[in-house]
């Protein structure tokens, strides 16, 4: 519950190197965009990682959609951190995420331990086993496992995007700093894609949606530290 949450700058994660898995353009403002602009104030952020491509949320998707949300996510990351930096791709097929155990899972999963090898990553904050989004549950298990090859102890923190964040209690629930009013929202509106009716007929984020709280919600799935 959120009010049993720990202030992440007071927890044992406070100097942590944390890493943002967003499944798509959009999620790391809605569920992780305090704890970006919090963890790269500090000089802590790791990194921000897209699963998919979101060439699937309308219906003249395409290369040039994938190539439209790519430079929004950039610009979104940028609005809520400058010093955040250029974040990575995975590419997969929006909304039909590759077979457990596929190939092309199996690279995934190899690229995603390199990096958290490679940046020296402490906590991973990822969509959370409850969400029903297909690629948000996929990310999570693509996490877990990513973690287990890199074979560095990495906590793996869940964020809510679809579902309630007063969710039941976790062994460990953390809360980020409060942004400023109107911060947040600035950095969702870098995603015109998902937000006007400026590339057809598609996904919106619906207007509640866009009334974010100002701190994000972590609970705690794993803890290999």
């Amino acid at each position: 519950m959120v009010s049993i949450a720990q202030p992440l700058h007071a927890s044992r994660y406070a100097r942590a190197r944390w890493l943002v898995l967003a499944p798509h353009a959009d999620d790391e403002t809605l569920g992780a965009g305090a704890l970006i602009k919090e963890t790269a104030g500090a000089g802590l952020l790791a990194g921000v990682v897209y699963l998919t491509d979101g060439a699937g949320s309308h219906d003249a998707g395409g290369s040039w959609l994938a190539w439209v949300r790519r430079r929004e996510a950039a610009l979104a990351v940028r609005r809520l951190a400058a010093r955040a930096g250029a974040p990575v791709f995975l590419g997969w097929p929006d909304a039909h995420p590759h077979a457990l155990n596929s190939a092309a899972w199996r690279a995934s999963v190899r690229s995603l331990a390199t990096l958290i090898r490679a940046r020296r990553v402490d906590a991973i904050a990822v969509t959370g086993a409850q969400e029903p989004h297909c690629d948000h549950t996929a990310f999570h298990v693509l996490a877990g496992a990513a973690v287990r090859a890199a074979r560095r102890p990495v906590a793996v923190f869940g964020y809510r995007v679809w579902t309630d964040p007063a969710v039941r209690a976790a062994r460990r629930t953390l809360r980020t700093r409060a942004m400023l009013p109107g911060q947040r929202r600035h950095a969702l509106m870098a995603h015109r894609s998902q937000t006007s009716v400026a590339y057809g007929p598609g996904f919106r984020v619906a207007r509640a949606a866009w009334r974010m709280p100002a701190r994000d919600i972590l609970h705690l799935e794993t803890n290999r530290a």
